[in-house]
């Protein structure tokens, strides 16, 4: 009985976590362009609202019949008769009315999510690295270990050597007595596979015209970016890079909080980008991904050739995609983002999104992952 009782709970379960993807699914636009999943992410997991599920519950209503127990109930009038808070008639009470779930999504499900609703392809990674790891096969044999991995014919065999070694086996009456030293236990094998690994360089202009808004932006959709590069990579490394008239690395809370009040060289940040590259973030081992934010504003036509050029000649070769995320400010000029797709427009390795709201989000993030490079 309890037996039966037990599967019909799981079952329950099954059904109501199937109810609330379900849900998710069908929202998952307006989660695309909010920054309220932000704050409840884990190491492997997020905590995601959804206000629309309606739990059970006894409420008052018409009754053409009978009273029941003490009579009729009065509309909004709790079933102890004690007046408590309920939804009929009367003055606006301080309580909630509407009931919020808090349920927690893989992120591996969140990005399968975003993946079927943006279209977006796997991506084929270029960059590996052979890192040692061990293997699932207890295939060797090495002299220390649990008693329940003790080999027991290697760990014979080896006593009995001993035992003649040292003139103490007797044909007529064999005894072997393995000592400690004689053991040996199963171990498995360290050997090197390949290993896909990734790292998304994130730079952004902070100069005084990113204002809260744009930032806010610009911290969504490098969420859900990570969130899908985590999903294709063993292996996936973050950096964030701030700039003004000079770039420098920064934790991921000064990079969607620091502001600056500088001009703005967007030079500096992708002289810093491939300096990365070239020191830690190696093509032959790594999948690159940089990711440029601003307003579109930069300090010269000069510095804007600049980047051009390191950009074409040096950047594009090593990466394996280079995206450019223009957000609309009240002080941006949006030029930047003309000039490089005069330049680079033809190239399949550069792409452009203007996000000129929250409602552009989801396409510009389609934009940047729907080539699967």
């Amino acid at each position: 009985m309890m037996g039966g009782q037990v599967y019909r709970m799981e079952r329950d379960r099954a059904r109501f976590r199937d109810i609330v993807r379900g849900r998710l699914r069908k929202d998952l636009r307006k989660y695309l362009s909010t920054s309220e999943l932000l704050g409840r992410q884990g190491k492997r997991a997020i905590s995601i609202p959804i206000p629309q599920i309606e739990l059970p519950r006894f409420r008052f209503g018409e009754n053409d019949g009978q009273g029941v127990g003490q009579g009729r109930g009065d509309e909004g009038r709790a079933a102890d008769g004690e007046g408590a808070e309920g939804e009929g008639a009367g003055e606006a009470g301080d309580q909630a009315g509407q009931h919020i779930l808090e349920v927690e999504v893989e992120l591996e499900e969140l990005a399968q999510m975003l993946g079927s609703e943006l279209e977006l392809p796997a991506i084929q990674p270029r960059g590996t690295r052979q890192l040692s790891t061990e293997g699932g096969r207890y295939t060797g044999i090495r002299s220390t270990g649990p008693a329940s991995l003790r080999h027991f014919r290697r760990t014979y065999k080896r006593a009995l050597k001993r035992t003649i070694a040292e003139g103490a086996f007797d044909p007529r009456s064999p005894r072997v007595i393995p000592i400690p030293e004689d053991g040996r236990y199963r171990a498995r094998r360290t050997c090197p596979r390949p290993e896909s690994s990734a790292v998304i360089i994130h730079m952004m202009d902070v100069s005084g015209s990113m204002g809260r808004e744009q930032k806010d932006i610009v911290r969504i959709e490098a969420f859900w970016i990570d969130t899908w590069l985590r999903s294709q990579y063993q292996n996936l490394e973050v950096v964030y890079i701030v700039h003004d008239a000079v770039a420098k690395i920064v934790d991921q809370e000064s990079f969607f909080h620091l502001r600056e009040s500088g001009g703005t060289k967007i030079s500096s940040a992708y002289e810093l980008c491939l300096s990365l590259i070239r020191e830690k973030y190696r093509p032959e081992n790594w999948n690159i991904y940089p990711f440029h934010y601003s307003d579109g504003d930069n300090w010269s036509a000069r510095d804007t050739d600049r980047c051009i050029g390191l950009l074409m000649d040096e950047i594009l070769p090593a990466v394996n995609q280079f995206c450019y995320g223009q957000v609309k400010s009240a002080y941006g000029s949006g030029q930047f983002k003309k000039d490089l797709d005069g330049a680079l427009g033809a190239d399949e390795r550069v792409v452009t999104a203007a996000v000129n709201s929250r409602d552009e989000i989801a396409e510009s993030i389609r934009l940047f992952l729907g080539k699967g490079r």
